[in-house]
């Protein structure tokens, strides 16, 4: 799904993370995007990052929550942009089942226009700090 403009992705990333939506974060990306999670995971491709979030939203994301924190919006010319947008979440779990508590997180999305609207071309989800 692309969207109509750059500065709608912290809004829908958030509410497709809450609705665990793997297929709809996926799809605000390129058909050959590249993704690199929380996790250290890496995908290539919108397929592998369905996959990639998919499991990281019925692992150890299944019970996270993301708070939108500030946005950064840089324009990179009429067909190019690159969004930050911080987040803090809650309610991760580790394998041993622990909480890991409060995490900061940067989405560094790389977006394009589109005849359809923008999509991720490239974008890194970290952790601050």
């Amino acid at each position: 799904m692309s969207l109509s403009s750059p500065a709608d992705l912290p809004r829908f990333f958030a509410a497709s993370w809450g609705a665990r939506d793997a297929r709809a974060l996926a799809g605000l990306f390129a058909e050959d995007a590249d993704f690199f999670s929380l996790t250290g995971g890496a995908a290539e491709g919108r397929g592998e990052i369905t996959e990639l979030l998919a499991g990281e939203l019925a692992g150890a994301f299944a019970r996270a929550r993301l708070v939108t924190g500030k946005t950064r919006l840089r324009p990179l010319g009429p067909h190019a942009a690159v969004v930050l947008q911080r987040f803090v979440l809650t309610g991760i779990v580790h394998a041993d089942g622990s909480g890991a508590g409060p995490v900061g997180a940067l989405l560094a999305a790389t977006m394009v226009a589109t005849p359809d609207g923008w999509d991720i071309v490239s974008a890194q989800f970290v952790a601050e700090g």
